[in-house]
Order: structure tokens, then C-alpha cells, then sequence
């Protein structure tokens, strides 16, 4: 089993989300489409107007950033980490937690919130991944998250708070931020994030300082792997501007102040960031900020996201992409 949130302490887009439609759950039986105003002058550019670029034959690593690389053969290094995590987590864990989350949340399918479903498998499609079963559970904080259970489908959750504060392009960035921890086969690190850290407190033989260790070595490789989702964000949204309005808004984002929302000021804020923690003091202030936390600040993956949108490895990605139609259109 693994959990795969997108800004929690498990593993989730959201830490880190603007178009002319949010989602909202009306009263009848089905998701309804609300409009709100649009910023006349920040309007953001509507994406993928009618197609969008899907890759058939692509592979984790042509997206993987070079961080989570790192941190993941770092992981692989550390002597005995899969047996304890096999000691750690077991069948009547997985059921737990399987049983925990379709037991209170909503299937979505071509028949249940259909426009949801939609929006999975283009994403999926985009990936080339297999599209995930996909779960809408009520919650007043906004998340979304993916739970691997050994033998079977994997799932996606999402909070409908989530729904309510995003566009379609931006929930469907969301959903395919969490096919990349799919699709970069992260279930079994996300595991022993959610469950080593603190079990191995317990474990026989396994000490405070060594449980230490591993909870730093294994955050450090969250936050990388967050990175990498992020840009599979990008790979399905084919907008930066997309993924960055996911992040602005879960910074400090609510439906009511949606139209207000500026991605240019919420970059130049990053610009601002990073400009303030390039000193020494300000080198020391952000690890601090950021060692114990399983996310990037918002404004640093917002700096990460426009930068490689701007590279050529990017480019040369939407080179490979062959176009599809757009289910954002259809709905």
C-alpha cells in the first residue's frame, strides 16, 4: 500500500491552484459548472483550445526531476529499508486504509460525476498510464491524494473542497500530479514516508536517531518527488499558467477571491523569494522552513514549474505529443 497525497503530511498535490468555471456541487445529482467573473485584466489564456497533446511512448525519466532522482538512489542505498517497511506495514494495514477511504467517499464512473471521469482518463491518456479509480470525499480542506494497496487498482481521492476551489484545467492538473506518482511508480517510498517515520520508533532495534535519519533522508526525496508530479501537471495542462494558479490558490486561494487572482504577482512573489533567500541568512532561514515538510513551498515550485516550462527538454516533449481531442471542451 501507498499513499500518494498531492500537500499534506501524506503525499498530495496540495501544498501547493484560474479560469472563467469552478466546479461546485449543486443539489441535484451530478457536478453543475458555476461562472464567475473573470479578471479583465489578468484573464489567464484558455488552455488547449479544442486538442491537446498526448504521449504515447513516454517514460517517467523524460519527466523525472533530477532531485528525486538523486533522492531515490539515495533511498535504495539505505541498508534493510524494504524489509522494515514490509515489517511495518501489513495486510490489516492495507484493508485499514482501503476500507477507510471507499467506504466514506463517492466512485466516480461514466455514470457518477462523469465529467470527473472524464477528466481522469485524458489524463491518463496524456500519460499513458492506466487511469486509477477515482474517489470524491467530503472535506472542508482542500486535497487530493493516491493510495497504491498491493494486489489491487490503484485510487485517487479527492477533497471536495478541492473541487470547489478549481477550474476544470486546474482539477484535471490536480488528478494528473497524482498519475505521476503513478506513472514514477512512487507508491513504495510514499509508503514508508507515511508509516516508517513513525513506526520506526517502535520497531525492535531500530532507534530514535537512525528513525531521525530516515524521516530526513525520506522527506528530502517527498519534496523531489512533488517536483517531478508537478511537472507531469504541466505535461497534462500544456500551460504553466495552469499549474501555477493550482499552486497560488492552494497558498491562499478560496472561490470567492478567485477572479482577484494574479499568476504574474504570485511568480513575481517567487522571484521575490528567492531573491531574499539567496543570502547566507536567507540560505539558513529557507532549509530551515522546508526540512520538515513533505512539500516545497508554493512559491518554489511555482519558480520550478515556469522554469521548465521554458526548457528545451520541455519542448522537446511536446515535440513527441500527438493530438487528441480535448474532453475539457466536452464538458
Amino acid at each position: 500500500m501507498a499513499s500518494v497525497p498531492f500537500a499534506s503530511q501524506q503525499l498530495s498535490f496540495v501544498a501547493s491552484a484560474s479560469a472563467s468555471d469552478i466546479f461546485r456541487f449543486g443539489g441535484g445529482s451530478g457536478l453543475r459548472f458555476v461562472t464567475v467573473q473573470k479578471n479583465k485584466k489578468f484573464g489567464l489564456p484558455v488552455c488547449r483550445a479544442g486538442s491537446a497533446l498526448a504521449f504515447r511512448d513516454l517514460d517517467a525519466d523524460d519527466f523525472r526531476h533530477p532531485l528525486d532522482k538523486q533522492n531515490t538512489l539515495m533511498l535504495r542505498a539505505i541498508p534493510g529499508l524494504n524489509e522494515v517497511g514490509k515489517t511495518l506495514l501489513g495486510t490489516v494495514t492495507e484493508q485499514v486504509m482501503l476500507l477507510e477511504n471507499i467506504g466514506t467517499s463517492v466512485l466516480v464512473s461514466k455514470n457518477q460525476l462523469s465529467d470527473l471521469h472524464h477528466l481522469m482518463a485524458e489524463a491518463a491518456e496524456i500519460l499513458n498510464v492506466p487511469a486509477p479509480d477515482l474517489y470524491v470525499r467530503q472535506s472542508p480542506v482542500p486535497n487530493a491524494y493516491t493510495l497504491a494497496i498491493s494486489g489491487k487498482r490503484p485510487f485517487v481521492v479527492i477533497h471536495t473542497s478541492l473541487v470547489e476551489l478549481l477550474t476544470r484545467e486546474e482539477l484535471q492538473a490536480v488528478l494528473a500530479h497524482e498519475l505521476g506518482h503513478l506513472k514514477c511508480d512512487h507508491g513504495v517510498w510514499l509508503t514508508y514516508a507515511n508509516i516508517l517515520t513513525l513506526g520506526a520508533y517502535t520497531v525492535p532495534g531500530i532507534g530514535g536517531m537512525i528513525a531521525r535519519t530516515l524521516e530526513e533522508q525520506i522527506l528530502r526525496w517527498l519534496r523531489a518527488a512533488e517536483l517531478t508530479c508537478d511537472r507531469a501537471a504541466l505535461l497534462v495542462a500544456q500551460d504553466p499558467r495552469v499549474v501555477v494558479s493550482v499552486l497560488m490558490k492552494l497558498a491562499g486561494g478560496c472561490p470567492s477571491l478567485a477572479d482577484q487572482l494574479n499568476v504574474d504577482a504570485f511568480l513575481e512573489q517567487a522571484r521575490s523569494y528567492e531573491k531574499a533567500a539567496s543570502s547566507p541568512v536567507g540560505w539558513y532561514i529557507r532549509n530551515a522552513q522546508t526540512s520538515q515538510l513533505s512539500h516545497p513551498l508554493p512559491v518554489l515550485r511555482a519558480s520550478e514549474i515556469d522554469e521548465w516550462s521554458r526548457s528545451s527538454a520541455y519542448r522537446s516533449l511536446l515535440k513527441r505529443g500527438i493530438p487528441i481531442k480535448s474532453q475539457l471542451q466536452k464538458i
